[in-house]
């Protein structure tokens, strides 16, 4: 199987780099001081897990140099998105399927308006990983695990392939029943832990432990969950308290990749992560009031890192 990274920071880089330790022939798509230090001196994974050192790597910023793929993992931020499933063209071959890991509800569907429903394979992981420094991922917790099936959920035959390369690289993998669901299972919880954690610029550990603020997680989590079942998800009756389990079980020091670009000034994926959660409850009719007030308080911030606005600490 051959497979193209697109996007090889905290997600990419890690599951790029599994794969690849396994024998999966692997080209990471980058760029700037991350895609010279990968040139230079390869991919460092540093990881709870397990580390280790891919040495050479093939690593470049041009699609067209590595040319059709069976795989391609789509692994930008939602923002880059669209951008990011256009550039992808040269990597298409008659029967590429292109795998969204973004965090979100929406960006299967995104994707499939560019590349065509029929590649697409919809994804998540469950992981604590960043860029440590160019060339270095850092994995500091989280189970590590991957998600996907087909649009309809079906166990297709590509599918089951890509299960086979990601249990031979010793990653979990999860092929659920119904992938809707399980998007928004972990919209719920990354959205919810995301935006608090952007907002007050606390760890899971100290957003669990606060009374206040764990009272907030689970009714932001609540407001998810009621506009997921108003927009037809199977979402069970227990589904906050399995998140706020799965939370109680995370490292301390864990934060999402939204709270840390809000805290570094960079664009984040408000937009899609807080912001749908306001959108997509307008247009069903169901308040989120919490959700609201999260995404209404980060916009200035969010609008300073896009260069629309500008103000001092």
């Amino acid at each position: 199987m051959r497979v193209a990274i697109f996007g090889s920071g905290g997600i990419g880089g890690y599951f790029g780099g599994r794969l690849a330790q396994a024998g999966t022939e692997v080209s990471f798509v980058a760029r700037g001081a991350h895609l010279e230090a990968m040139r230079r001196n390869g991919l460092e994974v540093e990881s709870v897990r397990g580390s280790f050192h891919l040495h050479p790597v093939h690593a470049t910023d041009d699609p067209a140099e590595v040319g059709e793929v069976d795989l391609v993992v789509l692994a930008v931020k939602t923002w880059q998105l669209r951008d990011a499933a256009t550039a992808i063209r040269p990597l298409l071959g008659p029967d590429t399927a292109v795998l969204t890991l973004q965090n979100g509800v929406e960006a299967p569907s995104v994707a499939a308006e560019i590349v065509g429903r029929e590649r697409v394979i919809a994804g998540l992981v469950r992981i604590f990983s960043s860029v440590g420094a160019p060339g270095h991922i850092r994995h500091i917790g989280g189970p590590a695990s991957i998600t996907f099936a087909e649009l309809d959920s079906v166990l297709s035959e590509r599918v089951a392939r890509l299960r086979d390369a990601f249990r031979a690289a010793d990653v979990t993998v999860e092929i659920p029943d119904d992938i809707q669901v399980a998007l928004w299972e972990k919209f719920l919880f990354v959205v919810a832990m995301g935006g608090l954690g952007a907002l007050s610029r606390a760890p899971v550990g100290i957003l669990r432990t606060v009374p206040e603020t764990r009272r907030l997680l689970e009714e932001a989590m609540r407001e998810i969950a009621a506009v997921g079942v108003a927009r037809g998800i199977g979402l069970s009756g227990d589904v906050v308290e399995r998140s706020m389990a799965f939370i109680d079980a995370q490292p301390a020091a864990g934060t999402s990749s939204l709270q840390r670009d809000v805290a570094a000034g960079r664009p984040s994926e408000l937009d899609a992560w807080t912001g749908a959660v306001v959108r997509l409850g307008d247009e069903v009719g169901t308040p989120t009031p919490i959700n609201r007030l999260v995404h209404h308080a980060l916009l200035p911030l969010e609008r300073r890192a896009r260069g629309e606005l500008s103000f001092a600490e």
